[in-house]
């Protein structure tokens, strides 16, 4: 749908800011041996990893897959696991995808931007091609080829193969990076072409069914949020003989030192029976006690 379009739109955009600002304040390479590679890999990878989980975080259907208890479909799944598999590989798939946005554009963008591929892998790269350096050890070598990302450490004979090392690596990493941007493409077309294919909706019902749960789910939250609103409501009437925005409130009710300690501290959703739950602890107060004690009148004209 268009929402998805636009909040994966938004997300590759923030993820390319949020790349350039961290590459700008934070990367710099050691150019030593045996550092670059982990310090390029690192930040190559575990921002983009970071990004991956954070992606499955922030998604709804992760907590709806993961809370998920038997239902009645669930139940009358049970007998068709090819059923059951398909549908949880549908949901893996929409999960995973939207996950991936994140992650994905951070590997583009650093590889196209070169740096991190550079820094990691600039000390295995065959200078001898170059006429660089042919009467040293392989250690010394090593430890030239690591000094490259870093202009300054090279010495002024190597300047020009540094450069052309430099070019190799970069154009190296712009390909890999493009390639990925390619294959990504690629696969997200051909995966919503199979879908399509398979679905059993045409285009014009799929469009109803999509709007109709999204319509379903914007209603779901409002119907949640005045039921919790209005139920909340009634145990906080309860506690103080009054609700905020109430009108020619006659008295307020003055709860006890014990009713105070009741309700304050720390708690856990509580179990009260087999279908219901103690949602807090003014919800646990509300239930079990009557709304007996001091009441105070008020004047009605402040």
């Amino acid at each position: 749908g268009k929402e998805v379009v636009i909040a994966n739109a938004i997300i590759a955009i923030l993820t390319i800011g949020g790349q350039q600002l961290f590459s700008f304040f934070t990367f710099s390479c050691p150019c030593h041996v045996g550092q670059n590679l982990i310090y390029g890999l690192a930040f190559l990878g575990v921002p983009a990893l970071i990004l991956l989980i954070v992606g499955y975080a922030l998604n709804n259907q992760t907590w709806r897959l993961i809370m998920g208890k038997s239902s009645h479909f669930e139940r009358e799944m049970s007998s068709n696991w090819l059923l059951k598999c398909k549908l949880l590989c549908f949901v893996l798939c929409s999960i995973t995808g939207r996950a991936l946005v994140a992650p994905v554009t951070w590997l583009a963008v650093t590889l196209i931007n070169g740096s991190y591929y550079i820094c990691a892998v600039s000390e295995y790269v065959p200078v001898h091609y170059y006429g660089a350096a042919p009467n040293v050890t392989a250690a010394e070598r090593s430890r030239i080829l690591a000094a490259f990302p870093c202009g300054q450490l090279v010495p002024p004979e190597l300047a020009r193969a540094r450069d052309e090392v430099i070019l190799l690596l970069r154009y190296q990493s712009q390909v890999a990076g493009w390639l990925l941007i390619a294959v990504v493409v690629i696969t997200v077309f051909l995966s919503y072409c199979l879908a399509s294919c398979f679905s059993p909706l045409s285009f014009l019902h799929f469009r109803y069914w999509n709007s109709y749960v999204h319509n379903e789910q914007e209603l779901f939250d409002e119907a949640t949020e005045q039921h919790s609103r209005l139920y909340a409501m009634q145990n906080v009437r309860k506690f103080f003989g009054f609700v905020p925005g109430s009108e020619n409130v006659k008295e307020i009710r003055i709860p006890s030192l014990r009713e105070w300690q009741a309700i304050s501290g720390l708690a856990f959703l509580k179990r009260v029976d087999k279908e219901h739950y103690d949602y807090s602890l003014l919800h646990d107060w509300a239930l079990k006690e009557r709304a007996s004690g001091k009441y105070l009148r008020i004047d009605e004209d402040p």
